[in-house]
């Protein structure tokens, strides 16, 4: 298999169409290699357009959906970020290589080594992978500049809202299969967010994400 031909087709035929065009964001993804990052069994995948399994119900996004969520972040070379999820290491990896730090919790260990083995090729310093339950949110009242979600959530938890600093940006996949809404939204005051709806897209939940409260009959 060609791997820059396909990573090339990948770019070409999938990122671009999908309105990620900015030139930084592209260039990462010839400099970062999603390779790497996939199960062995299933390297002749790793520029498909469809989610990779990585065990334990867990599975990579499609490339496409990555390139647009990095882009959509405008990640700034002094923001400090939280990921929820690390799966792979693959969106770790892309986010750090544009930001000061990423913070990345994954609540199943042997996930949270994979990525670690997978990321040690890259020699980041700005990386700090930890294994937890993140999904109604972490820190401890520590705030970030950005916070992305790798898992759908029935119910986004106000823990990650009110973890954002001023002109902080939260990702998340809200909402139920098959109905869900990949948002954007901003924290311009202390109190005040604005949201942005990208696109519709359907992922798998986060373990523990929060649901809305059922009428028991």
């Amino acid at each position: 298999m060609d791997m820059e031909q396909a990573r090339f087709n990948m770019i070409e035929q999938q990122i671009r169409p999908c309105e990620v065009l900015e030139g930084r964001i592209l260039k990462l993804l010839e400099l970062v290699r999603r390779e790497n990052f996939v199960p062995a069994n299933n390297k002749s995948l790793a520029f498909a357009d469809m989610e990779i399994p990585l065990g334990h119900g867990v599975a990579m996004w499609q490339p496409k959906l990555e390139a647009r969520v990095v882009q959509e972040l405008h990640l700034l070379r002094s923001d400090n970020v939280l990921e929820v999820g690390t799966g792979s290491g693959y969106l770790t990896a892309l986010m750090s290589a544009l930001a000061a730090h990423v913070t990345s919790v994954e609540i199943i260990p042997e996930l949270s080594r994979l990525a670690k083995q997978n990321l040690q090729s890259y020699k980041r310093e700005n990386i700090t992978l930890e294994v937890g339950d993140a999904a109604q949110g972490w820190g401890n009242g520590t705030r970030y500049d950005v916070i992305v979600l790798t898992g759908s959530t029935p119910v986004l938890p106000v823990a990650f809202q009110n973890s954002l600093n001023i002109g902080g940006r939260l990702f998340a996949i809200v909402g139920d299969a098959p109905a869900m809404e990949a948002k954007l939204i901003t924290r311009v005051a202390e109190n005040v967010y604005t949201t942005v709806n990208i696109m519709e897209v359907v992922v798998a939940p986060l373990q523990n994400a929060q649901h809305p409260e059922r009428f028991v009959f």
